[in-house]
């Protein structure tokens, strides 16, 4: 996964995969998903990205499975 943050339009562009993208979904004014031939999320595109998703303070938390 990458996430790319375009300061001049404050769009984040979060990639998932590298899958041709077969369609674009509007899930409202400011987010939009790309998705593959299968229906697979391939992109998501969040306008307004610092009011949208708080983008400057953006975290990873990898959590390890428990064992039996």
């Amino acid at each position: 996964m990458k996430i790319k943050h375009f300061t001049d339009t404050d769009t984040a562009l979060v990639e998932f995969s590298d899958h041709q993208v077969a369609q674009t979904k509007e899930i409202n004014e400011n987010i939009y998903i790309d998705l593959d031939a299968d229906g697979n999320l391939v992109n998501m595109t969040i306008e307004h990205a610092s009011s949208q998703a708080n983008i400057a303070e953006v975290a990873f938390q990898q959590i390890e499975s428990k064992s039996a």
